[in-house]
């Protein structure tokens, strides 16, 4: 999992993250509070993210406002990094969108079962997302295959009475194209209602459901 660290000290930050790195997280750091809001703002945004309250250009309580003003399935989960221990401190860090905080200097076992915490919490979102994806997509499928049955049918049906009235070789092969082509929409709305997971594939620019997959 991606994790970003905020510091603006060196020596902390490079420490911190090669214990980060050890534990065998993925990360991303910055210098600044401003660099940290740019970084969680992009489309792989980490969804765990270390955050220091005192940093130049801007703060990591006012990151923490600026996130959870932002739209996300998945919102990033914060950890208030800061050497105020009070509780009027605490309690301002927690308002302000943090969902946990340790004080420094840390214990590095204490650090550790704090990320855990918040990567379980961030895993068990990710979960409930996919099944409620799943949920649209089974219900949608469902919807639509309902509505092709019967429609299909009535095209096979009147396909079959017109080979059997016709002498037009051409126009019954035209037909039978028609019909193979039904059966073939019969295929995939079988597949359709038989979805059973979430799962997508690229599509030009954008992803779409991959109903072989979905559907194993």
């Amino acid at each position: 999992m991606r994790i970003l660290i905020a510091e603006d000290d060196f020596t902390s930050r490079r420490l911190l993250k090669a214990v980060l790195a050890k534990w065998g997280y993925d990360v991303v750091s910055a210098r600044d509070g401003h660099e940290a809001w740019e970084k969680l703002q992009s489309v792989e945004a980490p969804k765990l993210a270390v955050l220091d309250w005192m940093m130049p250009k801007m703060d990591g309580i006012e990151v923490c406002y600026r996130i959870r003003q932002m739209e996300k399935t998945i919102p990033t989960y914060i950890i208030l990094l800061t050497a105020r221990d009070g509780k009027k401190d605490i309690v301002r860090g927690l308002e302000a969108g943090a969902d946990d905080y340790i004080a420094k200097p840390f214990d590095n076992n204490e650090l550790r079962a704090r990320i855990n915490v918040g990567r379980r919490i961030v895993e068990l979102q990710a979960a409930l997302v996919e099944k409620e994806k799943l949920q649209g997509v089974i219900e949608m499928a469902g919807a639509v295959c309902h509505e092709l049955n019967q429609p299909m049918q009535v095209i096979l049906g009147l396909s079959e009475l017109f080979l059997d009235d016709l002498d037009d070789n051409h126009i019954k092969d035209d037909i039978k194209e028609i019909n193979a082509q039904v059966k073939r929409l019969g295929r995939i709305t079988k597949k359709l209602s038989g979805v059973t997971k979430y799962k997508t594939k690229d599509y030009l620019t954008s992803k779409i459901i991959d109903l072989d997959k979905a559907a194993e």
